[in-house]
Order: C-alpha cells, then sequence, then structure tokens
C-alpha cells in the first residue's frame, strides 16, 4: 500500500498530542497540514482513524491499534535516521522525555535551559505525568521518576538532588487558630490539604522518627489530583486554609519567608533522589545521549 511516511508521522503526532493545533504547536507545523495528511491517510487506507467533535480528537479502535504499531517502528526510523548525526558538528534532534510534576517544577530548571543553549540544535518535548507510563509505548526517548516507580530492565542514571523530603507545613495564623500537632496522628483532628492519584486513590501521608513509621490518609478539607494542582493547595494553605505536606522545593520559599511554619519538622522523612531512566539500547538517540552526558557532568 502506497501510504506517506509524513502521513504517519502526522497521524502519530496528532493522536500523542489529542488533537490537531496541539499537534501542530508540538511540530512547528500548521494544522491544516496535519488535518489534510490524516484525511489522506483514513482515504488510503479505507477506515476513520479518529473521531472528531467540536471539542475533542480521539484515536478510533483502528487509530489505536495502528498507534500501537507505529510508535515502535517510527522509533526506530528516527533511530536509523540518527546515525548520521555522528557526522555533524552539533547534536540535532527531538529529545522526548516524561516527568513527573515536582520534576517539572523544581528540578528541570536548573538543568533544561543550559542543556538547550549548550546544544542549539537540540529541541526538547516535556510531557508532565505522575502516573506511571510505559515510555517505549507512549514514544518517548525517557523518563525521568523516583527509584520504587521506576520501570524495570531500564538504565537509570541519577538527575537532580540526590536527597529530598516530603515537609509538613501551615500558615501561622492557622496553627494560632487551630493549635500546632505534636505527633502526625494530630493531624486527623486538622483540615488536611490533600492529593489523589489519577487511578482514584488518595496518597497517603507519611513520616517518620526514630525508626517509628506513621501513615495517615488525613481528611482532606481540599483535595486535588497529583501533580501542578498542588498549586492550588499550595495558595490554600498560605491562605490559612489547613495544613500541607508537599516536595521541600516547592515549600522551601515560603518558609523561609514566614508565610508557612513547619509543622512537626522532627518527623519530617527523606528519600532518594529521581533518576533519568531509558532503554538499554546499543545505539542511544543523540539528543539523548547528549542529555545524559551533561547531567553526568
Amino acid at each position: 500500500m502506497d501510504v506517506e511516511l509524513s502521513d504517519l508521522s502526522a497521524f502519530v503526532a496528532v493522536a500523542r498530542a489529542g488533537g490537531f493545533r496541539e499537534a501542530a504547536r508540538a511540530t512547528s507545523g500548521s494544522a491544516s497540514g496535519l488535518s489534510e495528511a490524516v484525511r489522506r491517510l483514513e482515504a488510503k487506507l479505507g477506515v476513520r482513524l479518529f473521531n472528531r467533535t467540536t471539542r475533542s480528537v480521539a484515536p478510533t479502535e483502528a487509530g489505536t491499534r495502528l498507534l500501537e504499531r507505529l510508535l515502535p517502528a517510527l522509533s526506530e526510523v528516527d533511530l536509523a535516521l540518527d546515525v548520521v548525526n555522528a557526522f555533524r558538528d552539533r547534536p540535532a534532534g527531538t529529545l522526548r522525555i516524561n516527568v513527573p510534576a515536582n520534576v517539572a517544577r523544581t528540578v528541570l530548571p536548573s538543568i533544561v535551559p543550559p542543556f538547550l543553549k549548550a546544544y542549539p540544535d537540540i529541541r526538547m518535548e516535556v510531557a508532565v505525568q505522575d502516573s506511571f507510563v510505559d515510555i517505549l509505548a507512549e514514544g518517548y526517548d525517557a523518563g525521568i521518576r523516583y527509584d520504587e516507580r521506576l520501570e524495570q530492565d531500564m538504565i537509570a542514571v541519577p538527575i537532580g538532588p540526590r536527597t529530598q523530603r516530603i515537609v509538613t507545613a501551615a500558615a501561622p495564623a492557622y496553627l494560632d487558630t487551630h493549635g500546632r500537632p505534636q505527633h502526625p496522628r494530630d493531624l486527623l483532628d486538622h483540615a488536611c490539604l490533600t492529593g489523589r492519584f489519577a487511578g482514584g486513590g488518595t496518597a497517603v501521608w507519611e513520616f517518620e522518627r526514630d525508626g517509628e513509621i506513621v501513615r495517615l490518609d488525613p481528611p482532606g478539607r481540599l483535595v486535588v489530583r497529583q501533580g501542578a494542582a498542588f498549586d492550588l493547595n499550595l495558595t490554600a494553605a498560605i491562605e490559612g486554609l489547613g495544613i500541607i505536606h508537599l516536595f521541600e522545593d516547592w515549600l522551601k520559599p515560603h518558609l523561609a519567608s514566614g508565610a508557612l511554619e513547619p509543622v512537626l519538622e522532627d518527623w519530617w522523612q527523606s528519600f532518594s533522589g529521581p533518576f533519568l531512566y531509558y532503554p538499554g539500547r546499543r545505539h542511544l538517540p543523540t539528543p539523548l545521549r547528549a542529555f545524559i552526558d551533561f547531567i553526568r557532568r
């Protein structure tokens, strides 16, 4: 069947981005050009690949099956074309990574700008997603996760701070009114600002001191989905609406300014920092190799 590779690439871009405009922004193309490419592909295949409404574009069952087969195939094409990068003066290409919200907010800002300045011909696509992701199936070159969430059979490279903490805090006005917890279980009698995972489960608050571990599912006055929505919880905490339990780097400026006050500080738990992980291929895409070398330096 005479199908253009560019049309297949357009289909994948739209499916991954969830729309023609979004795909156009991601690929620096035009929505009309992508739409025409998909229409051309559908006509040649004789099946509808997307269900289109005024609000969304989603793959049909046929489109989903095609996407599952195309992603690894196009990845191999990219790897084959990437071989010529060895003959260039400067590495070039696109690096696609999937990261959790905390990493996007507190780790990548000190790494990505100097990396892109050092490699002006490399383009990065960063997807923020807190849930488990099969990076190969989703078409990413690499991911960043903490060690307990790493996919098996992957190579892992440390990135960012090697020790991090989840800290607990509240506005002084809230604590003046409702009292200062002396033990983690006291939180059960407080208004807490909590999170929920994409799968629906609530995020357990964990504390540790002198070998004693306490895990709580405190009552949530405000519950947000894990990720960037925690900014809403942070604002609510500063406004005195309850107690927050979040990555230290998110809260550090507000603890320093006095807008938030530490709570149960001797119970704060430390854990190892995140890792960049990727498949153990013999030939890595040049942008990924450059990124690995950069963070190792």
